[in-house]
């Protein structure tokens, strides 16, 4: 093997299985894999993949349920120099062919049961439960031993959720993600004696990178689930099979409104982490009434950026609750003004960043690289306050913001007033256009039980000044969200807009 620096995802794990070749590395289902059998799957994957005539720098779409065969074959693009391209494993259709197209991938990898959706001509490799799949070959597969990427070659394209816009390839590089590890470790207190489960999908970049990646960097043994599943993840806890847990505010909203969650013993749950959207501050001071011995950390950032970017920890919740804390170890944080100037402590204003962590830009998209990065700083579409010790507190998305008759309203702060009545399941907050206020704060609720609009309103002017409180609440019995968690407000914007 050439010799390189070993500032490269596939090192990690290799440095790993040295260090403790023999420990269980992953759990799936029936099968497990000790470090160095992983490291050794890894190197027969990625010599099945340069065999089927694919050459570094070439894109691999992965599009594939949560598996140990998707972890191999991340790792297999890593340390073969692909460039790996997580695909949403829901898409169907045209926004399926986009992301393969755009990317330019040159083969996909996907799970039997999903092959059907791919677009026609896409040249494709079972991941599993085939006899000619990747995890099937890798029994007669020589490993591979050739040069190492590197630290400055792409490991992945990482697509935004579009949420607001056409989906953007996050150009990642090595060094970009294996700084990022390094930050998750040190902020999230990651440690080898810990037992995490990873339920949240692979494909997204917070549970593969903020989680599972720096887990096995320190040597954990992990388990994979296919989903997050709200008995099943109790089960582990209970089992004491699992310890630490990261899930998206959904998640941990259903399992403070599960009837039977203070029968289940979970004291040996220790570490509970949270992002991917923002935390309700009610639905988190239930369950830390309910758990207080639970370590809580928030993990804020995005795709950009590896995507952790701020972290609040444990001992500083108490008394910035809707905080998500401080720039980790290679993050540099501003707030700033729309002419990308400091604003004073306490003043709303973009969050921009720069780290080792961030993307090289989006993937053959100048026009949209040049917006986001300017002046030698990545500006985050987030619109934050940033107080005197340094923690910072994200209001709304910039394009969120509610212009409710010339005054700007902010939709967490509603939301976080109508979580507070108890028959609220769910709430997103979104402006609707309206001739007299511009924009009308119009709520979205899923109920549990049978509570009324004016109730609702009222209920949110008791905590509000009257022009925050909504001046309309539809009841549906779901939101729209991506497979990451996040509320897509766009969505609610547009089906609803007509109704205003």
């Amino acid at each position: 093997m050439t010799p390189g620096h070993g500032s490269t995802v596939g090192a990690i794990l290799r440095r790993s299985a040295r260090r403790t070749p023999a420990r269980v590395a992953v759990e799936y289902g029936e099968r497990s894999w000790t470090y160095a059998g992983l490291d050794d799957a890894v190197s027969r994957a990625a010599a099945v993949l340069l065999g089927a005539g694919l050459a570094p720098g070439d894109r691999v779409a992965a599009y594939g349920h949560n598996s140990d065969a998707y972890l191999i074959a991340f790792l297999a693009c890593a340390r073969a120099g692909l460039v790996h391209v997580p695909v949403n494993q829901n898409l169907t259709g045209a926004d399926l062919a986009y992301l393969v197209g755009q990317s330019g991938s040159a083969l996909v990898l996907a799970d039997p049961d999903l092959a059907g959706r791919l677009p026609a001509g896409a040249a494709s490799l079972p991941l599993r439960d085939t006899g000619d799949s990747l995890l099937a070959r890798l029994a007669d597969a020589v490993p591979y031993d050739g040069p190492e990427p590197r630290a400055e070659d792409l490991a992945q394209l990482l697509y935004t959720s579009g949420t607001t816009a056409l989906p953007k390839g996050a150009m990642m590089t090595h060094r970009a993600l294996v700084h990022e590890y390094l930050s998750a470790i040190t902020a999230l207190d990651l440690r080898a004696g810990d037992r995490p489960v990873h339920a949240l999908p692979l494909y997204h970049s917070a549970q593969l990178h903020v989680f599972l990646l720096p887990y096995l960097a320190v040597g954990a043994t992990n388990v994979i689930l296919d989903a997050p599943d709200g008995d099943r993840l109790l089960d582990l806890v209970e089992a004491g099979r699992a310890d630490s847990l990261f899930a998206p505010p959904t998640v941990w909203i259903a399992l403070a409104g599960r009837p039977d969650l203070a029968a289940r013993d979970l004291g040996g749950l220790r570490k509970a982490y949270y992002g991917a959207s923002i935390m309700p501050v009610p639905v988190l001071e239930r369950l830390r009434a309910r758990l207080p011995e639970l370590a809580f950390y928030n993990c804020f950032g995005q795709s950009e950026i590896g995507p952790l970017a701020l972290v609040l920890g444990p001992d500083e919740h108490t008394g910035r609750m809707d905080s998500c804390g401080r720039p980790v170890l290679f993050v540099d944080a501003r707030v700033v003004d729309e002419r990308g100037e400091d604003v004073p402590d306490g003043t709303p204003g973009e969050i921009v960043y720069r780290s080792p962590q961030l993307c090289e830009g989006y993937w053959d998209k100048p026009e949209e690289t040049a917006a986001a990065f300017r002046d030698g700083w990545f500006h985050s579409g987030d619109l934050a306050v940033r107080d005197a010790d340094g923690y910072h507190t994200i209001v709304d998305r910039v394009k969120d913001v509610i212009n409710s008759g010339g005054v700007l309203v902010a939709s967490r702060q509603v939301e976080d007033a109508l979580y507070t009545h108890p028959r609220v399941a769910e709430a997103a907050v979104v402006g609707l256009p309206d001739e007299r206020w511009i924009e009308a704060v119009t709520a979205f609720v899923v109920p549990r039980g049978e509570v009324t609009e004016q109730e609702l309103i009222g209920h949110a002017r008791e905590a509000l000044a009257a022009f925050k409180a909504p001046k309309r609440v539809f009841f549906v019995p779901e939101l729209p969200r991506n497979a990451s968690g996040k509320i897509l407000k766009r969505e609610l914007r547009d089906r609803f807009a007509a109704r205003s």
